[in-house]
């Protein structure tokens, strides 16, 4: 199809026979940044990278088809296959789109469970669980309203989403563009909601990628073929195909790949016990180690108090590796939902590649159309073991001057943020605690609106990298960080989340860490630097926020002859 073609968006409920259907034309004008296939050649895949097309280029396609709701899931993995099946008898007539297929369940089912039980060589893999319920979209017919046949009218909450295989991935080693952004809302429509692309962007796609990185590139980002979602009180397995002959991605290409997916689909779901055996750890490092650590956080104190320096705050991080005997990521997954209250899950695994996982309790923004939310979170404490200990801690952390400090940087910078991209802005409330099971931090909530869809890609980049875990000003503290750190961040503290057509929701990836695939297990914690800051505290502070993780390990000593052990 030419640029400006009409993309079509069609959501049908097969049940009723009712179909909703709109156009737009596409109003992009030409960018600057001419893609070629040297920025995306060294990811061969036979999947489709939707970021290789032209942005400019309307899907001729993009469908949502909502079928009948099954009793339970193997009649709904049944009923899944032989609608694939017929979609290969019936081939569309567009040269690219994408239809979203879903089968709603009777029962409520645990998307992690079901992620749990498929063959993990299945790759990619993603889920998310959102800190807050998402928006009703269940055994409807694609625009939020519950579906007139459905005798039960409860608003069910999208709860997380698990997804295996990819429909269309999109991915690259330059830094994430204005053109990357709409290669993605290309595939997206309003229409249909749960179209959605999930992934995660490099902390600084500036900085070289290392080994472990590699498979995630500068970004990554991925609509499942085969999806689970869960709801409160039901449940929907869905499948998406995609294709575009302009990519050399035939139709036909992408159902047969949908098929071979579907094929290692396990219908039996196991509930699995959230308390996975604990990792025996073999042998620990920290870069930095303490010693370089103090000299680190010196270093930057020197920086921070020169007369005349603009240097406000940096957040310095640390990643410790465990080399353990093979971990599941998906297993450490689950012990984390124990601590999921006011927290987003995650876990994203390109193929070949460790998988990064995270409980991270910081937004970076959640949008609803043109409406924008996003928080400043900053200062740590743990939580106290008493109910009245737990309220003194917080109270200290709620006056403590240096903390303070610290908070009121990064609300300010977020506060000038969505200033120059949204139209209005409240922040409420002003300061508070954020309460964890483990950790309680100093908390504001910033609202704001933008003025037009594009603008999306304006507050990403605008939001990222935040205070919280970089510094003020920006440019400074990131060279600082590079200068200073001797091992690559990769996605930790930067964005993960998706973008959907009506709504995205993005959080920092903090809290997380890399595992599996000869790894063991990558921790990442950072903590800000500021006036006042004392070292030791702050590598206190640094255990404090990789607890959750290291609670699910066991150190072995001695540690040769448990090598040996192992080796044998």
């Amino acid at each position: 199809m030419a640029a400006g073609a009409a993309n079509y968006c069609i959501t049908v409920d097969v049940k009723s026979k009712k179909s909703t259907f709109s156009s737009s034309s596409s109003a992009i004008g030409k960018q600057s940044l001419h893609l070629s296939n040297s920025k995306y050649q060294e990811f061969s895949s036979v999947s489709l990278n939707g970021c290789g097309g032209n942005s400019r280029v309307s899907l001729g396609t993009i469908e949502t088809r909502t079928f009948p709701i099954a009793s339970t899931l193997p009649f709904a993995v049944h009923h899944l296959s032989s609608i694939v099946f017929d979609l290969k008898s019936n081939p569309s007539p567009f040269e690219s789109g994408i239809i979203r297929i879903e089968v709603p369940i009777q029962q409520q089912i645990e998307a992690l469970d079901w992620l749990r039980s498929q063959n993990h060589n299945i790759l990619p893999r993603c889920y998310f669980s959102g800190r807050d319920p998402f928006i009703d979209y269940s055994n409807s017919n694609g625009n939020g309203r519950t579906s007139s046949d459905d005798n039960d009218n409860r608003q069910h909450k999208l709860i997380s989403v698990a997804g295996l295989g990819s429909a269309v991935y999109f991915r690259g080693i330059n830094p994430f563009s204005l053109d990357d952004w709409r290669s993605i809302r290309r595939f997206l429509c309003e229409k249909c909601p749960l179209i959605r692309a999930y992934g995660a962007i490099r902390f600084d796609a500036r900085s070289n990628i290392a080994a472990e990185w590699k498979g995630f590139g500068s970004f990554y980002f991925m609509i499942p073929q085969i999806e689970f979602n869960e709801f409160e009180g039901s449940s929907m397995i869905a499948a998406t195909v995609a294709w575009d002959n302009g990519l050399s991605r035939t139709y036909e290409q992408a159902i047969a790949e949908l098929e071979t997916t579907i094929r290692q689909i396990s219908s039996v779901v196991w509930r699995l016990n959230d308390k996975a055996p604990r990792a025996v750890v073999l042998r620990q490092t920290h870069v930095p180690d303490k010693v370089s650590w103090d000299s680190a956080v010196k270093r930057a104190l020197d920086l921070i108090n020169r007369k005349n320096s603009t240097l406000v705050k940096v957040v310095l991080a640390r990643r410790s590796q465990m080399l353990t005997v093979e971990i599941d990521p998906l297993e450490w997954l689950t012990c984390l939902q124990a601590e999921g209250n006011n927290a987003n899950q995650f876990c994203l695994q390109p193929p070949e590649s460790p998988a990064f996982i995270g409980n991270t309790p910081e937004r970076l923004f959640y949008r609803n159309r043109l409406s924008i939310c996003s928080e400043a979170l900053a200062g740590t404490r743990a939580r106290g073991g008493s109910k009245s200990l737990d309220l003194q801690i917080g109270q200290d952390l709620l006056s403590s001057p240096k903390d303070d400090h610290e908070f009121s940087v990064v609300r300010e910078i977020i506060r000038r943020k969505l200033e120059s991209v949204c139209c209005h802005r409240v922040i409420e409330p002003n300061k508070a605690l954020r309460k964890l099971p483990r950790i309680q931090h100093l908390y504001a909530q910033l609202r704001g609106k933008l003025q037009k869809e594009d603008d999306e890609f304006k507050i990403l980049s605008s939001l990222h990298p935040t205070p919280a875990v970089c510094g003020y000003p920006t440019e400074e503290a990131r060279i600082l960080i590079s200068e200073t750190e001797m091992f690559d961040r990769g996605m930790y503290a930067g964005p993960v989340g998706w973008f959907g057509g009506a709504e995205s929701e993005f959080a920092v990836g903090i809290r997380s860490a890399l595992v599996g695939k000869g790894v063991g297990a990558l921790l990442y914690a950072g903590t800000g630097i500021v006036e006042g800051s004392n070292s030791a505290k702050e590598w206190q502070e640094l255990e404090l926020k990789t607890s959750q993780f290291t609670k699910l390990m066991k150190f072995e000593a001695p540690l040769l002859p448990m090598r040996n052990r192992i080796e044998l």
